[in-house]
C-alpha cells in the first residue's frame, strides 16, 4: 500500500492531524475486514487528496474519513461539502488514470467516526462520470 504520509506522526502537534490519522488506520482495518485490499492512503495530486483507494475484485472505491470527538455538530458525514467532494473526484481521476483498468466499476464512499462508532455510507455520492 501506498502511504501519502510525507512526515513522522511522532512529531505533530495538532491533535486533529492526530486523530485524523487514527481514524483513516481504523478504518483501514475496518475494509481489510470486509474483504478489501486497501491499495493508497492519501494519495495526493498536488494540493488535493483522497484518504484511501480500496479494491474488492473490479470494484474501486475512493473513500473520504471524517473523525470527530462528538456528534454535537452533527455526522461527521454532513462535514464532506461541495468542495471537498470535487477535490476527491480531481484526484480520483488521476488514480483512475494512472492504475485504473478497462473493466473496473468506481464509487466514493465515507466513513464516519465517532468515539467507538463507525459508519461506513457506500456509494456516498455520485460525481457523474464513468
Amino acid at each position: 500500500m501506498d502511504s501519502g504520509i510525507r512526515s513522522n506522526p511522532d512529531e505533530w502537534t495538532d491533535e486533529r492531524h492526530k486523530r485524523g490519522l487514527a481514524g483513516e488506520e481504523r478504518a483501514i482495518r475496518y475494509l481489510q475486514s470486509r474483504g478489501w485490499d486497501v491499495v493508497a492512503h492519501r494519495f495526493r495530486v498536488g494540493r488535493v487528496e483522497v484518504d484511501l483507494v480500496a479494491r474488492r475484485g473490479a470494484l474501486v472505491a475512493f473513500v473520504e474519513v471524517k473523525v470527530r470527538q462528538s456528534d454535537a455538530f452533527g455526522s461527521p458525514l454532513e462535514a464532506i461539502t461541495g468542495g471537498k467532494r470535487r477535490e476527491i473526484v480531481k484526484a480520483a481521476r488521476v488514480w483512475v488514470d494512472r492504475y485504473g483498468k478497462p473493466s473496473d466499476v468506481y464509487r466514493f464512499d465515507c466513513i464516519g467516526l465517532v468515539g467507538q462508532k463507525l459508519e461506513h455510507l457506500e456509494d456516498a455520492f455520485r460525481p457523474g462520470w464513468r
